[in-house]
């Protein structure tokens, strides 16, 4: 056990949530706090491997006294928005991390996260049992990705080369770790009797600096008691000013409890966080949504204050269940209160985000934007008879994860999954197939390619056929030439002396506009002129019609004839990286084909620069995929259509 004074069990429930890179070992370290609770999480036994994790795992248990909601949180970047869903239901943070120095930087989006949502946060090194560096280095690393100052509350103690327990820097105890069971007290090394002492004093320094009155106990050398420092570390801790740092191997059971017993001190209380989210105090009912499970059938809530009850009606929408997870297995209640996360039943139609209760608080309690898009698959039904049965379960899955996104692309007449990255729109696919019983085909998104014109020509034609009875005639002279870009496509009259009638001129002109859908590549023509300058027409055989055809088959052997292009989109391109990682991203970005528009730093993100370039379409598909594995995970981009340009080197 650490030496921290007990404390009576606080009033109302709290929640944490574990957030942290993939492999730092979140889910190990959620199911031995379970199991440290008393509440050990029941698991298949033929679990032999280890899966990525795509959603955000609720359990529920209690330690001494206190009723605790803990949230596992998936670790891929791919479904961070899972995550940021998590952190605004929490009290507090735990970011689960590895004990290399190397990795520290997997965990810089996540510290910038909670530092813009002033969520109080702690840190949790798993994995000491791997160290072979100084813990020290590590939380330098730590300390250069955080804008608050880290609070180490221990000191590994080494045997062999190997982190065989810790000094609880505070209390000035010493424990020896066991193998899954409770750490043996021991005396403090002689060796690391003045490494504590200036752990202590370092701890100390920190608390100082958030208080006047601490920092001049210190500048008069007179040494704060441990229950002085415990309700600095308290209050710091929880006002999100301050971030301890705990460590251990979660895997083998080691650091635990003293992280329980932090949890128990440290987490703000609910009254606290709604307080700090600014919710009014009252005894009616406050519930947000912040996950959606089945399309609406299942939903994880923050009751942020008054009582929910099952059965409970909000603006015409009753809750059909409550449900907590001791052990991972659902177990339904009759009520919750304030503090709690709990699962809701058949909220059918409510979305990700929503608060329920009272609708003037939802200003109080905003829900981040999903993410835009960075990578997309056109899909499709393998039966076409299941295209209708795919559109209502395409809705469900966004409705489900609103990082997901469907859009259907008018000019290639694709259905577009988007999201953000490969594991993510995979993860959606097989959910169509095991949820929806939909079996999928997906391919790269088709480019919108357009043709255009280089030169003006000259182009002559006619129409005469003869079937019986009235026949067709049409003659018609057009000049087909470039415009500027973006320009778009426009018609001149020029006829003069009544050459073509006037009533035949739109048809003319209607027709030209259509011809230009599908141009010598098969792509939709754009920026072009036509002039209609001369014709011939004759009383019986001219109609509508006639000129139609005599303008469509001008067009296609007049546009054969300018000299035609393929045109590609380009995009602006913003990557945001580290600025140790920008001339990686300038690289990436000029290997497939961009120009580079210059890098600035991010605004409001020190150490992070936006690199500008202006790059193909056509080679941003699978972009997001080689960004990520050139920095680390780290990096990220947003873009937008910008013009289109002459597709040099590609083959129509």
């Amino acid at each position: 056990m650490t030496g921290s004074p007990m404390k009576a069990a606080v009033a109302g429930p709290r929640s944490v949530a574990l957030i942290g890179p993939y492999g730092s070992g979140k889910s190990t370290l959620f199911d031995a706090l379970m199991a440290e609770a008393g509440t050990p999480v029941k698991r298949p036994s033929d679990i032999r491997k280890r899966v990525v994790s795509t959603e955000v795992r609720l359990g529920h248990c209690s330690f001494l006294g206190d009723r605790w909601s803990i949230l596992d949180c998936p670790g891929s970047v791919e479904f961070a928005y899972e995550t940021e869903g998590a952190l605004a239901a929490i009290d507090l943070a735990i970011v689960v991390c590895e004990p290399m120095a190397g990795r520290a930087s997997s965990v810089a989006l996540l510290l910038k996260a909670l530092e813009d949502s002033r969520l109080p946060h702690l840190i949790y090194v798993n994995k000491i049992d791997t160290l072979t560096g100084s813990l020290d280095d590590t939380l330098a690393a730590l300390q250069s990705y955080s804008k608050y100052p880290l609070a180490p509350r221990q000191l590994p103690i080494r045997e062999n080369d190997v982190v065989a327990g810790y000094i609880d820097v505070v209390s000035k105890r010493a424990y020896r770790y066991g193998t899954n069971q409770a750490a043996e007290r021991i005396e403090i090394p002689a060796q690391l009797r003045d490494p504590e002492k200036q752990a202590l004093d370092g701890l100390a320094e920190v608390l100082a600096d958030q208080d006047d009155a601490l920092l001049e106990k210190l500048i008069e050398e007179v040494e704060p008691t441990a229950a002085e420092l415990y309700q600095h570390l308290h209050k710091d801790q929880a006002s999100g000013t301050i971030v301890e740092v705990f460590f251990g191997s979660a895997a083998r059971g080691q650091g635990i409890f003293p992280l329980w017993k932090a949890m128990r001190h440290d987490v703000p209380d609910a009254a606290e966080t709604a307080e700090h989210r600014g919710i009014a105090a009252n005894a009616e009912p406050l519930v947000q949504i912040f996950k959606t499970l089945q399309a609406g059938k299942l939903s994880y809530g923050r009751i942020w204050r008054g009582v929910l009850r099952d059965s409970a009606t909000f603006d015409g929408v009753r809750v059909g269940g409550i449900h907590r997870f001791p052990g991972g297995e659902s177990v339904r209640v009759p009520e919750a209160g304030a503090g709690e996360l709990v699962a809701l039943g058949r909220l059918d139609g409510v979305a990700t985000g929503t608060v329920l209760g009272n609708a003037g608080a939802a200003a109080s309690l905003p829900y981040p934007a999903p993410p835009p898009p960075v990578y997309a698959l056109a899909i499709m039904a393998k039966d076409h008879k299941d295209d209708v049965k795919l559109s209502g379960a395409l809705h469900k899955l966004v409705l489900e994860d609103p990082a997901l996104s469907v859009e259907h692309n008018i000019e290639t007449g694709e259905t577009l999954l988007k999201g953000q990255g490969e594991i993510h729109l995979n993860t959606a696919i097989e959910r169509l197939a095991t949820t929806y019983n939909l079996l999928i085909t997906t391919a790269s998104p088709k480019i919108a390619f357009k043709e255009t014109i280089r030169r003006k020509v000259s182009q002559h034609s006619r129409l005469k056929r003869q079937t019986g009875g009235h026949g067709q005639f049409a003659d018609i002279k057009l000049e087909i030439e470039p415009r500027g870009r973006g320009e778009g496509f426009l018609f001149i009259d020029k006829i003069v002396g009544g050459a073509v009638p006037r009533q035949y001129i739109p048809a003319v002109g209607e027709a030209a506009e259509e011809a230009m859908q599908k141009g010598p590549f098969g792509y939709p023509v754009v920026d072009v002129a036509v002039t209609l300058v001369d014709g011939m027409f004759h009383a019986v055989d001219s109609s509508d019609m006639a000129f139609r055809t005599a303008t469509r088959l001008g067009i296609t052997e007049g546009l054969a004839k300018a000299d035609p292009v393929l045109l590609e989109p380009i995009e602006h391109v913003t990557a945001s990286v580290p600025n140790s990682f920008t001339a990686a991203a300038q690289r990436l970005l000029s290997g497939r084909r961009g120009q580079i528009l210059g890098y600035a730093e991010r605004p409001g993100w020190p150490g992070w620069d936006n690199v500008e370039a202006l790059v193909p379409a056509a080679e941003l598909h699978d972009f997001i995929i080689e960004l990520r594995s050139d920095t680390m995970g780290l990096g990220h981009y947003r873009h937008h259509f910008d013009h289109l340009a002459e597709a040099r080197g590609m083959t129509p």
